[in-house]
């Protein structure tokens, strides 16, 4: 499968926190390149700009990439020197990157994705029977939040759920398998959702709401053990059948892999009813970067690309909505129902992800 082939060669790549990942060729092979721009973008993001269709769009346009995969949250602590843009996958660590490279105006968001929690079907149908999720049909449902963490604010085995006897992987403690919150955006955006339900439908923003939250948001995170540092790790242990039956991923990975494979055995998407849309934010660093970012966003052939990948471009539902008409039974293409979260301020949310980490 070309989809989980992808992720392994990212993860043989990695070294320590930063990845090299080259996308594009030299300029004699491409012929046409005349700009070559380096960047540090979002795991999630690598697969996208290996793609030799977007290798060749980008070609069209001038331009070879270079880029490096890091954590969101992380990337703020790289020597940046060098580069022309870094792109993580969020609002937050953009701002705080754009603040200390002093990059003024407004940031290019390209396009996005919403947080989703991937479940094997057995444990979706045990969640449905329990009121911790509805099921719109064999595939695809919702998580109730409330209920979630309700029953993870009480140490809940699947043990002690209806139905859970007649599969026998679901033992143990319940719980979502997220990322690093101090270093994955991915992670740290589980916190947000979670923080944001927990404070009563208010984003947290007090040193007092903040200790409230910080025990839940411990329990979600001291729960997995070691937590791994990107989405892409946690998506191949769970698709390849290890791991944890509930992961939290972004939608654009399922939607990538249902462009892989029609029908994949044993996968039910559930879309939080509360959660947070990732949006990929890029700080344009030199003015080749600048020019980039524009290009993302605007140019056809790659805005395209980027919804094959499973983005959702920013400003045109009808583009995700056309690609993915025949996966509706996973994907919900239009997230009604789909509550979105506020994101606390960065510095909030890194507390909440240090004491979450203990």
């Amino acid at each position: 499968m070309r989809r989980i082939a992808g992720i392994i060669l990212a993860v043989l790549l990695i070294g320590g926190v930063v990845a090299a990942v080259v996308a594009g060729r030299d300029n004699e092979e491409t012929g046409t390149a005349t700009k070559t721009v380096r960047m540090v973008i979002g795991s999630e993001k690598a697969e996208f700009f290996a793609d030799p269709d977007v290798v060749k769009a980008l070609d069209a346009k001038g331009y070879t990439v270079e880029a490096q995969t890091s954590g969101s949250w992380a990337m703020e602590g790289l020597d940046l020197t060098g580069y022309d843009l870094a792109f993580p996958s969020s609002q937050a660590p953009a701002a705080e990157l754009a603040a200390k490279h002093k990059v003024q105006g407004s940031l290019p968001r390209p396009f996005y994705s919403p947080l989703v929690v991937v479940a094997h079907s057995g444990a979706a149908e045990v969640l449905a029977r329990n009121r911790l999720a509805t099921l719109d049909g064999r595939s695809r449902g919702t998580l109730r939040m409330d209920a979630y963490l309700e029953a993870a604010e009480d140490d809940r085995t699947w043990q002690e759920l209806e139905g859970a006897g007649e599969y026998g992987e679901l033992t143990g403690t319940l719980y979502i398998s997220s990322t690093d919150p101090e270093t994955s955006n991915s992670g740290a955006l589980y916190l947000a959702a979670a923080s944001y339900v927990a404070n009563g439908g208010k984003v947290v923003s007090s040193d007092a709401e903040v200790g409230r939250a910080a025990p839940l948001m411990r329990k979600l995170v001291s729960v997995q053990g070691a937590q791994q540092a990107s989405s892409d790790a946690v998506f191949r242990d769970f698709v390849s059948g290890a791991g944890n039956p509930l992961v939290l991923i972004y939608e654009s990975q399922v939607a990538a892999l249902l462009g892989e494979q029609q029908n994949p055995d044993d996968l039910v998407v559930l879309y939080p009813d509360t959660t947070v849309n990732s949006d990929h934010t890029v700080v344009p660093l030199t003015d080749d970067g600048k020019g980039l970012a524009e290009l993302l966003g605007t140019e056809p052939a790659l805005r395209k690309l980027a919804v094959r990948h499973g983005f959702r471009p920013q400003g045109d539902l009808a583009e995700f909505e056309q690609a993915t008409s025949r996966r509706t039974a996973y994907l919900k293409q239009e997230l009604t129902g789909v509550r979105q979260a506020p994101v606390p301020t960065s510095a909030v949310l890194r507390e909440l992800a240090r004491r979450a980490r203990g």
